[in-house]
């Protein structure tokens, strides 16, 4: 079994091997005291950025875990940026795709409001709502033992959408809208040029999907203008809370991330 994934907000690139590490705050918490890890057993901390420590246990002092570092292992940035543009949705489906899309391993996260969705973020909402999908995303990577955070930028109308798809678009990048009604399958979009070093350097490739009732003919319509290719997953009619994620992991497959 795979060893446990913890967070850390220090910057792991400098810890050598054979060196002491101590976690903790709310992770070193739950490490020692909530999951009680005691020494001798092995468990991965990652910064979020692609640094992972694979350590085991010294001593549990209180809230801090002691751990001696066996290997520091750097993990390459994604050569494509994939993102989920998630409609916000009601009763948790925006959390649940959310949470399967980073599970699946989703780069970075863009909370959409869309003209049809019933959620709506304003004002005080609107942060208490993104640091609620930031904490989904945390529990989403350590449960997937992921060395790489994605993002949760802040929400987007459907003029600010179809405004990041023209910079998307113009720098070499795709974004796909799923539709139920595209002729073209979401197998046969052309996907943006890879470029291995950092994820400002790499294209992006942003997934859309849209909310319970669907995407309005005049937000399509515009987000086409934009450059937004409509695509179908396949036969059937997925919810919105599991629309992102499969197409996710089709395209992760396609991107060679799988193999």
């Amino acid at each position: 079994m795979s060893a446990p994934v913890f967070l850390s907000a220090d910057d792991l690139s400098r810890v050598a091997p054979g060196e002491v590490f101590v976690l903790g705050g709310d992770e070193g918490r739950h490490a020692g005291v909530v999951q009680r890890r005691g020494p001798g057993e092995s468990l991965d901390v990652v910064d979020g950025a692609g640094t992972r420590l694979r350590a085991v246990v010294d001593s549990v002092e209180g809230t801090d875990v002691r751990l001696r570092v066996a290997e520091r292992v750097t993990e390459p940035a994604p050569a494509v940026v994939l993102t989920l543009v998630q409609a916000l949705a009601k009763g948790d489906r925006d959390h649940l795709a959310v949470e399967a899309a980073v599970e699946v391993g989703v780069d970075a996260v863009v909370p959409w409001q869309a003209d049809r969705s019933v959620v709506v973020w304003r004002g005080p909402r609107a942060a208490k709502s993104r640091a609620r999908w930031e904490s989904t995303v945390r529990s989403a990577v350590k449960q997937a033992r992921r060395a790489w955070l994605p993002a949760v930028s802040e929400h987007v109308t459907t003029k600010q959408l179809a405004a990041r798809t023209r910079e998307v678009v113009g720098a070499g990048g795709v974004v796909v809208v799923l539709h139920e009604e595209a002729t073209t399958a979401l197998a046969e979009v052309a996907l943006p040029a890879p470029e291995a070093g950092s994820p400002a350097a790499a294209p992006e490739l942003l997934v859309v999907v849209g909310p319970e009732g669907g995407i309005g003919e005049a937000e399509l319509a515009s987000l086409a203008d934009a450059g937004v290719t409509a695509a179908r997953l396949g036969p059937h009619v997925l919810r919105t809370s599991t629309a992102g994620p499969v197409a996710v992991a089709l395209l992760s497959e396609r991107l060679g991330r799988w193999r």
